[in-house]
């Protein structure tokens, strides 16, 4: 496996250091306060590969983009493209994460959207949309002859009993309709 490969590193703190960091896992940066951690991760991997993806790009696209300054280094090799979170986080909700405050939630949503497969969490098996149409089929053919309910909530102004909340089920007469209230508390 390839390493990224820094050497001669001299950004602000750090003293001609050289460092080999895997590619493809999960590498941690600590040491005491001053130590250069930021130095290393920021200005040194992040400002490099941040530079040489927008070098890769048309000029037309680079000028659009802030050009990045290039470290004090004296050679990297293998840098892949980098992307950067910062340290504090400005979003002070307990369900700010990663991909909430880089934004790359919203793709990953249409990307699952688009080519995820749904499966039902109890048997397993593919969930499949259908139309309410192939729905009441589907369940007029698997469930002939028994008796079921289907809740549905009424809105306020069609409930049959002030204060509590009414759920019925009706198949345009093709099943019979059956009232069945609930209490707001459940």
């Amino acid at each position: 496996m390839k390493d990224i490969h820094l050497w001669g590193v001299k950004q602000n703190n750090l003293k001609n250091i050289e460092v080999k960091i895997p590619v493809g896992s999960m590498t941690v940066i600590c040491g005491p306060s001053g130590s250069g951690k930021s130095s290393l991760a920021f200005e040194t991997l992040f400002a490099e590969g941040q530079r040489r993806f927008i070098e890769s790009m048309s000029n037309y696209a680079r000028q659009f983009l802030n050009k990045a300054p290039k470290p004090d280094i004296e050679g990297i090799n293998n840098i892949p493209p980098a992307i950067s979170i910062e340290q504090k986080n400005t979003v002070k909700s307990s369900r700010s994460t990663v991909g909430t405050t880089t934004e790359i939630i919203d793709y990953l949503r249409l990307l699952y959207e688009k080519i995820g497969k749904s499966y039902c969490p109890t048997h397993h098996c593919p969930t499949e949309k259908e139309s309410v149409t192939e729905a009441t089929d589907k369940v007029l053919k698997n469930f002939a002859g028994k008796r079921g309910y289907l809740l549905v909530e009424i809105n306020s102004e069609g409930r049959v009993a002030e204060g509590k909340k009414a759920s019925f089920t009706s198949f345009a007469g093709r099943l019979p309709s059956y009232l069945h209230p609930k209490s707001d508390r459940g």
